[in-house]
């Protein structure tokens, strides 16, 4: 009966936080409606005639995290077939302790050496590329793609230890096989392990996705905090940054709809987390 009830706790929290979060987002809806919200690209909450639209700002989650998907998704998986494959003892415990401490260093310190190291850089890449421009707007490095890679490096952790993992749980047998028949080591490694192991490798994805996608600490940082198209040399605010810089002083209309935001959001990571209950679901079926 106490460990049932410690699983129901468990489940009551998440009904709760459901609850909660569409209770406190839906009056702004309704209020503002469907159409302003989700198909306007202008968000001036406290202006004389406020505006509450945050296309740009759901889509420069979705770039960004898709951006950083694309970068951090291949070195994670590669990082993990060396060390389940091609790494000594010695080197393997060396990379994973890498990837331990990148694992627990708080996402604010990401930010303050990406305001540090990261946006000086891209600020000199900015001035090149637009050097002859006379209508881009300099952000000072703090832009998408800023943000874009601090999120890779935060997702790499995730994606590496899944992945790892996933590539040793597969049976030996489909390694001995394939060189038994001939097969190189590397042909043994992209032919017959990755695929075997690509439930545990989606399940990698996709979790590293939701981690990137609930970010807001560092990307607060180093994403500059305006509103504008997800380009990668555009100042631009995510979801969770938006929340994050204007909760402490909204008021009324406004504080709801960053309830609104929040619900959003909430509901882009729970489909992340059904997604990766099914892959996990049909990884043990097979």
């Amino acid at each position: 009966m106490f460990f049932t009830f410690c699983a129901a706790l468990a489940i009551l929290a998440v009904v709760a936080i459901c609850f909660y979060m569409i209770l406190k987002g839906i009056p702004a809806v309704r209020q503002v409606g469907i159409k302003e919200i989700f198909l306007r690209t202008e968000w001036r909450p406290t202006a004389e005639e406020p505006k509450f639209g945050i296309l740009y700002i759901i889509l420069t989650s979705l770039v960004g995290t898709a951006a950083s998907a694309l970068i951090g998704v291949p070195a994670g998986i590669l990082t993990a077939v060396y060390l389940a494959e091609l790494a000594d003892q010695r080197r393997a415990e060396l990379v994973r302790d890498a990837v331990e401490i990148l694992a627990g260093i708080p996402s604010v310190i990401y930010g303050l050496l990406g305001i540090c190291l990261l946006n000086p850089l891209m600020y000199r890449l900015e001035r090149r590329v637009f050097a002859d421009s006379g209508t881009h707007r300099f952000t000072g490095g703090a832009n998408l793609l800023s943000a874009v890679l601090v999120l890779t490096v935060m997702m790499l952790p995730t994606v590496i230890r899944i992945s790892e993992v996933s590539i040793r749980a597969v049976h030996p047998g489909v390694k001995a096989s394939s060189l038994a028949l001939g097969a190189s080591r590397i042909q043994t490694i992209f032919h017959c392990l990755l695929p075997a192991a690509r439930p545990g490798l989606l399940t990698a994805v996709v979790l590293g996705t939701g981690r990137a996608l609930g970010e807001a600490m560092a990307i607060t940082l180093v994403s500059g905090g305006s509103v504008n198209a997800p380009f990668l040399f555009n100042s631009v605010r995510f979801l969770t940054t938006a929340v994050v810089s204007e909760m402490g002083y909204a008021q009324g209309l406004h504080r709801q709809m960053l309830f609104t935001i929040g619900l959003v959001l909430f509901g882009f990571i729970l489909l992340v987390n059904g997604i990766a209950a099914r892959i996990l679901r049909k990884g043990r079926e097979h």
